[in-house]
This record gives C-alpha cells, structure tokens and sequence, in this order.
C-alpha cells in the first residue's frame, strides 16, 4: 500500500481549526455560454439546455448530501442552487456576494472574436495576475473573496457539507488555494457547468475527494465554444 494515506488519515483524525466539506459546482449552461460570450455581473438566466444539466446532476448530489447550499446571487446560479435543493430534499440556500462571477466591466457582453482584438484582454490574458479588469478585480483579489466566502461558511456550519454554487474562475481559483497550486495555473483547472469539485477541510490541510464531476463526462472533452474565426476557412 502507498504510503500517502498514512499522512493523510492522520491529517483528517487529528488537526485543529475548522472542519467541514465544501462541495463546488458551476451553475447550469446559458445562451451565453455557448456563443462564447462574457457574462460577468449580468443577470442572465439558465436556458432549458441548462436546466436539463442541472436537473441531470441532482442524483450525484444526492449521493454527497449537502446540508446547506451557498450560492452567488446571480440569477444563473441561484436558479441552480433552487434546482438541486428541491431535488435533494429541499436543504436551505443562502446567497453569498463574494461567490459572484467576475467583475468584467467593459468587456461584459462581448464575444471572444471581440476580445482577441482588445489590447486591454491581450495583456490580462498574459498577466492575470498583475492586470486588473476592466471591472477593476485582479485574479488574486477574486480568488481571496471566493476562498474567504467558503472559509466563513464552514466555520460558521462546522461539520456540514456545503454545496457551494458559483461560476467557473471563481471555483478555479478557491480550488487551486486549497490544492497549494500557484495561483498562476488557474485556468489548467477545467470547470465545466453543472459539475462538481470537493474537498475536506481540517484545518489549514485539505484533501481533494473529486474534481469536475459531471453526469456526461464526454462533455468535458468538448471545447465550451468555437470561435467563428477558427470556423472560417
């Protein structure tokens, strides 16, 4: 037997601090998404092909048991909080601003075909972590709210398993604070919609128990969207 076990069950029997699981899942797809195009704050629904997603999640999430489900306020995550909690049996949802998409400012509402031409894009495309939006958010300051959003609920629900609900570089980044991965490889993470991360927390140690689950894997071989220009001949 490997030896990585040993330390890891001592890790979840002892260790002091809080305690709890945290269940991650990015909200069901929209019209949005499929074209490729920059959500950010707006509130854009769940189309049908999302609620189907969602829907097709809820036995997963009934074999994890969450207790309570934390949610962005945004209409497309809070609409699929509402789904898996009626469909888990109807545990409390509260909403949490800081689990909220990306401030993009300008460049909400615009399609990647839009973007590749953008100089401000191009530069935060290669320094993420040095370039703030246009929204005014580095990739650092989003990922210490998303991480501060999921250590205050834990600590305030010590034990319980919390499905958090949130979009995709909010949970990249959360997810690479708690694997100790530099926060500069947050975009290798794939984070697909209506798909699952989770974690133990004991302490400051976590142990990763799934990454990206979703009830039709071959979806996450699939590229999110196809650039019109790459279409072209």
């Amino acid at each position: 037997m490997a030896l990585g076990p040993f330390y890891v069950a001592d890790k979840l029997k002892g260790g002091n601090g809080m305690r709890g699981i945290a269940l991650l899942m990015r909200h069901g797809e929209t019209a949005w998404n499929r074209e490729g195009r920059v959500m950010g704050r707006n509130p854009i629904e769940l189309d049908d092909d999302g609620r189907a997603q969602v829907q097709a999640a809820i036995p997963f999430a009934r074999l994890i048991g969450p207790e309570l489900i934390v949610t962005s306020p945004l209409a497309r995550a809070r609409q699929s909080a509402e789904i898996i909690a009626a469909g888990v049996g109807g545990v409390p949802v509260a909403e949490d601003p800081q689990l909220s998409e990306v401030q993009y400012g300008r460049w909400e509402g615009m399609v990647y075909d839009d973007l590749i031409e953008d100089p401000d894009y191009l530069h935060y495309r290669e320094h993420p972590l040095d370039a703030a939006t246009p929204g005014g958010e580095t990739i650092a300051q989003v990922q210490s709210r998303g991480v501060e959003a999921v250590r205050r609920a834990i600590g305030d629900n010590a034990g319980r398993r919390i499905l958090f609900v949130s979009h995709g570089d909010i949970i990249r980044t959360v997810l690479c604070h708690f694997m100790r991965l530099e926060l500069s490889h947050f975009r290798r993470i794939r984070v697909d919609n209506a798909a699952f991360s989770g974690f133990q927390l004991i302490g400051d140690f976590a142990e990763m128990k799934f990454l990206n689950l979703l009830p039709d894997p071959e979806r996450a071989f699939i590229a999110p969207f196809v650039s019109k220009k790459r279409e072209s001949p």
